[in-house]
């Protein structure tokens, strides 16, 4: 298993926005839920801008306790994210995951794991009209920045065995098929 950046970095009342969100993948998502913080415009932040003046600016919260907010979110999220390697042993056992591909309907087309099904309205109505709450799913993107929150959003309306698979593609293409072709999007 491959260390993860929150194990690099020790949160501080001054560590910037940016490096932070780039450590605690789920940071945004937990920040939301629990204070409201850059779900929008208004309580947005930029990546330079220090934790601390974050807080100071959202009704002048103790960082400590957002720190340890984040760091307990974060373990969380860690039960949440499955390798790579994990999900090629998964798809050749007797009960294989669904497997969810989140990037755009250009990047599926052009490369996608064995067995995936694009992400789009159809089957996210599919999954919440007819599939078992105890299927077992495992969400993919390009490199891992979005399937733990749209795993976190299944798991949050009951679909139990939802995983999301740690680096996405581009891990798979370098831990697990290198025949599968990495890419490089110039907007992400």
């Amino acid at each position: 298993m491959t260390s993860s950046p929150a194990e690099t970095i020790e949160l501080s009342p001054e560590t910037p926005m940016g490096d932070l969100m780039d450590a605690f993948p789920g940071a945004r998502r937990a920040l939301f839920a629990r204070y409201h913080i850059g779900g929008c415009q208004s309580c947005g932040f930029s990546d330079t801008e220090s934790l601390a003046s974050v807080c100071e600016r959202n009704e002048n919260l103790p960082v400590d306790e957002v720190i340890a907010h984040i760091q307990s979110s974060h373990e969380v999220d860690q039960k949440i994210l499955i390798e790579p390697t994990e999900v090629a042993d998964l798809l050749k056992g007797n009960n294989p995951p669904a497997m969810v591909d989140l990037r755009t309907r250009e990047e599926f087309e052009a490369v996608a794991l064995p067995g995936a099904k694009f992400f789009g309205q159809e089957l996210n109505q599919e999954i919440f009209g007819t599939w078992d709450k105890g299927t077992p799913i495992v969400m993919y993107d390009h490199t891992g920045d979005r399937c733990l929150d749209a795993a976190a959003y299944l798991l949050g309306h009951g679909f139990k065995n939802t995983r999301a698979m740690r680096g996405g593609i581009d891990a798979w293409s370098q831990e697990v098929d290198q025949k599968v072709p990495r890419y490089r999007i110039e907007f992400e």
